[in-house]
């Protein structure tokens, strides 16, 4: 375990030259790992792992969409793709890969597969962590484990099929065989991280919840809206708000800021840009902060927990939820995103 400086604060890293492929397939040859879902984490997961040499199969709801789009990626009927309690059944370690909704509604299948020396593991804190309200507690004599791939299922992939990797957070809430960090480390490796950090189950699932509501998806939609509307209501072009709000932000200052950091993309742009952006960015900082202290209360209260369980619940949920994502796909500046789009050149 390397012992890295983050800021002036050290913190424990695994890389994958400390913990490399071929310690991680020698950790798990005997184990049968099952992922569970083939939604948003199921496909990246689990055929990293099988590229990767790993002895995988898949549970899925047979007769759907992700049944049918598992055996379009290649996952066999029979051999290596099941039903849900089949696979989970079959499996020495399972990975509980539904979404949280589903993840209650499947428990009582799971937990009675969960025989002794099993593990079970999650790539979200989510069930454990608020399990008042979504009843997953495990038996004592399982591990339990978790890794969170720092993105979606399909970057998780996609960097993979590049010869990259993404970073992931690890996490150990039960070691009933003494075996569950070698297991988990192991899984880390085996889905493809970049290199692993170490949390704990409701440290996860604070900051993550924290992030999609706030700087990953929710802040930055509402900021990009707020700026966008405002130079339309000043005249500016449909063309003109989205490149001057968006297009510019991902394609062309994200991704060196990701490269270099946001320190390094300030000190490279004009005087004009730099002068301005340091006397708002505080303004900004300040203006929020009290948005992000009512955002990590609602989630360690266990309150955003709680909205998610009710509104799934709900029998027209799914109904009401695609009117709130139609509205924003339809919206102006989303209609004007998927036109600037098009016009993007081709690569020569």
């Amino acid at each position: 375990m390397a012992k890295i400086n983050f800021g002036g604060v050290e913190e424990n890293v695994v890389t994958r030259e400390e913990f490399p492929l071929e310690k991680a397939r020698e950790v798990l040859k005997d184990e049968v790992i099952a992922v569970i879902g083939y939604g948003v984490q199921g496909p990246g997961q689990s055929l990293n792992l099988k590229d990767n040499g790993f002895n995988v199969i898949v549970g899925q709801r047979k007769n759907s969409p992700t049944w049918d789009k598992a055996v379009k990626d290649g996952w066999v009927p029979g051999k290596d793709l099941f039903d849900i309690e089949e696979a989970a059944e079959k499996a020495t370690i399972i990975q509980y890969l539904l979404s949280d909704a589903g993840q209650i509604a499947m428990w009582p299948v799971i937990k009675k597969h969960l025989t002794p020396g099993k593990a079970l593991y999650f790539s979200h804190g989510f069930g454990i962590t608020f399990s008042e309200q979504t009843g997953i507690v495990p038996p004592e004599d399982v591990d339990v484990i978790l890794v969170a791939p720092k993105g979606s299922g399909t970057s998780l992939r996609r960097l993979f099929v590049a010869g990259k990797g993404i970073n992931s957070s690890y996490a150990i809430y039960q070691d009933a065989t003494g075996k569950a960090k070698d297991r988990v480390l192991a899984l880390g490796v085996g889905v493809g991280s970049g290199y692993l950090f170490e949390t704990d189950f409701k440290k996860e699932v604070y900051s993550d919840l924290t992030g999609e509501r706030g700087v990953l998806m929710g802040a930055i939609a509402g900021i990009m809206e707020a700026q966008y509307n405002k130079l339309r209501e000043k005249g500016h072009s449909p063309s003109e708000a989205f490149n001057e709000t968006v297009e510019e932000l991902t394609q062309s200052l994200l991704p060196l800021v990701g490269e270099n950091g946001m320190d390094w993309m300030y000190a490279n742009t004009s005087t004009t840009a730099q002068r301005g952006a340091l006397d708002w960015k505080n303004r900004f900082r300040d203006a929020v902060a009290p948005v992000f202290d009512e955002l990590y209360e609602s989630v360690a209260s266990g309150n955003e927990a709680r909205i998610t369980i009710e509104a799934n619940r709900q029998p027209d949920y799914r109904e009401k939820l695609q009117k709130e994502l139609d509205e924003i796909h339809n919206s102006e500046m989303w209609q004007a995103g998927a036109a600037v789009r098009k016009l993007r050149p081709e690569k020569r």
